[in-house]
């Protein structure tokens, strides 16, 4: 039902910002909780951030609290996560993903994902 297509990804330095787009496809986009997830090389994939259907609720791991924000606009069936003061530990593939309400955290529960885009930060 659900299609996502990542944008946005690149080479920065630390201590600054990039904007993550993610195109979704499929008249249901808007009853879909939306989820920001990454994997950096060796490591498994962890939770980022996500928004829930409305864009009423919002949650993000303790690590980018205060510098990323996840947003959505469901009249262009896209989903975003700003990214500031991005540091070093920040560098893996980012994803994002869709899930039938209601809002979670725990990667194993999203049904649809995106290809994956490359953010590398730079010291």
């Amino acid at each position: 039902q659900v299609q996502l297509v990542e944008s946005g990804g690149g080479l920065v330095q630390a201590g600054g910002s990039l904007r993550l787009s993610c195109a979704a496809s499929g008249r249901t986009f808007s009853s879909y909780t939306m989820g920001w997830f990454r994997q950096a090389p060796g490591k498994e994939r962890e939770f980022v951030a996500a928004i829930s259907w409305s864009g009423g609720s919002t949650y993000y791991a303790d690590s980018v609290k205060g510098r990323f924000t996840i947003s959505r606009d469901n009249a262009k069936n896209t989903v975003y996560l700003q990214m500031n003061s991005l540091k070093p530990e920040d560098t893996a593939v980012y994803y994002c993903a869709a899930k039938k309400s209601p809002l979670a955290a725990i990667v194993t529960t999203y049904d649809y994902w995106g290809q994956g885009t490359q953010v590398t930060v730079s010291s």
